[in-house]
């Protein structure tokens, strides 16, 4: 008897939970919305110049600062940015922003969604350095920020960051680390919607030592790509080899063996110096290499036994004066558009087999495709006139930049999207809830 009624109760229990499970579907059934997150520009300070290639006159944007939730077109493909950031629902396009002082340095970066994690490599804090950090909160409430700073002298002390909401900061990078020479700075966001950018500006006394912007990278990695750095050939070149910094940083626990590898034209192979040498933790550590390199362009790929940020930094001359520009890793390039409105970069993929193919949007509204093939290291040249470029087709494990050259610098855009697409579900009503 006793198990005859367990028995029952059991097949009670089943029917019972089988029904409510129907019930439940009947009355509820899943939907997704799918959109792309709105991305940000960095403000314009006193003295600079900005300009934000977008994807057409009817791209919609509007400041971060304003009350205002409505947006308007921009109204050109290339919208100069007088001060405050921006917001750009970009729908999928991401917005390169070229920023320059007159006569004196410019470079480049994306404009992206918000970011919880940026690691920089690059900047100084010595009596030099005319650098900033920028942190954007363009929620609509407070935001709160760590920033870590590390030097040659090892970590300093974390600065935390209260943002008001719709507001940037400007914080001189010879405040985070004064004295220091080389600085490498991670901001995590505790709270708000954050996205950081940094400005490298050097000078002594009146005299510029030029300046760019420092990309940034989200994680750190036991294998880092920079797969776009200029090598400026001229006569002058070729008697005296260019010479470049690698710059390392390891912030675990632990210390890190590196092994620096150059992908070029003229082939694959380590730097004298950059075989499996030792950096120190939570120290960072600079590298110098000057390669006997015939190509406009090349890319490092450093491996290391413990996560580690690294960026490459090379001394250019652009009409006649001097300028730096800061390559930064990129993250393993996938189907994506970028809009290079006024700019025409040189692409540059870095892989072990190359496998691209890009559709070019016109200004005139007409399309180019183009097919990259090569080993190790490929470059192609953006149309003149070109407004969107989409990359259609990738292999796997590859990593792209941009190298562009204006009157006024030269700089570095990584090839990577500044906001991805996402998907969130709906709970949508059966109308036989009204209706049984």
């Amino acid at each position: 008897m006793k198990m005859r009624r367990s028995v029952i109760v059991a097949i009670l229990l089943l029917l019972t939970l089988g029904v409510s499970n129907t019930l439940d579907s009947s009355v509820f059934s899943s939907g997704y919305t799918k959109n792309y997150p709105i991305v940000v520009c960095p403000p314009t300070l006193p003295g600079l110049a900005s300009q934000v290639s977008v994807s057409g006159k009817k791209t919609q944007y509007r400041y971060v600062a304003s009350k205002k939730t409505t947006m308007s077109p921009v109204g050109f493909a290339r919208l100069p940015i007088t001060k405050d950031a921006i917001l750009i629902d970009a729908m999928g396009i991401t917005p390169a922003i070229w920023q320059s002082r007159s006569g004196s340095w410019a470079g480049g970066t994306i404009c992206s969604g918000p970011i919880s994690s940026q690691w920089f490599v690059g900047g100084s804090a010595d009596i030099t350095s005319k650098g900033r950090l920028l942190i954007v909160n363009s929620g609509l409430s407070e935001a709160i920020i760590d920033i870590e700073v590390w030097s040659e002298s090892g970590a300093q002390a974390i600065k935390v960051v209260t943002i008001p909401a719709r507001t940037y900061s400007v914080q001189g990078l010879d405040s985070l680390a004064p004295g220091e020479t080389t600085i490498a700075i991670h901001v995590f966001a505790r709270a708000g919607r954050v996205n950081a950018f940094v400005i490298d500006e050097q000078g002594k006394g009146l005299r510029s030592l030029g300046g760019d912007m420092v990309n940034s990278v989200e994680s750190t990695s036991k294998i880092q790509v920079i797969p776009a750095i200029p090598n400026q050939i001229s006569k002058k070149s070729k008697a005296n080899k260019l010479e470049y910094v690698l710059r390392v940083l390891a912030p675990g626990n632990l210390n890190a063996h590196i092994s620096a590898e150059i992908l070029s034209a003229d082939g694959r192979f380590i730097p004298v110096g950059l075989n499996q040498r030792e950096i120190k933790n939570g120290i960072v550590t600079q590298f110098s290499f000057a390669p006997d390199l015939s190509a406009s362009a090349f890319a490092v790929r450093i491996r290391s036994d413990e996560p580690i940020v690294a960026a490459v930094r090379s001394n250019v001359v652009v009409s006649g004066r001097s300028d730096f520009v800061w390559s930064t890793p990129a993250s393993p390039l996938e189907e994506m558009s970028i809009a290079v409105s006024g700019l025409t970069p040189l692409f540059v993929f870095a892989g072990d087999a190359i496998d691209v193919t890009l559709d070019t949007r016109l200004s005139n509204g007409k399309h180019k495709s183009a097919h990259v093939k090569a080993t190790d290291i490929a470059t192609w040249r953006v149309p003149n006139n070109a407004r969107v470029v989409t990359i259609t087709h990738t292999s796997k494990n590859l990593t792209g930049g941009a190298l562009v050259s204006s009157l006024n610098g030269y700089g570095y855009i990584p090839l990577t999207p500044g906001s991805v697409l996402t998907k969130a579900s709906i709970p949508l009503s059966n109308i036989r809830v009204l209706n049984p």
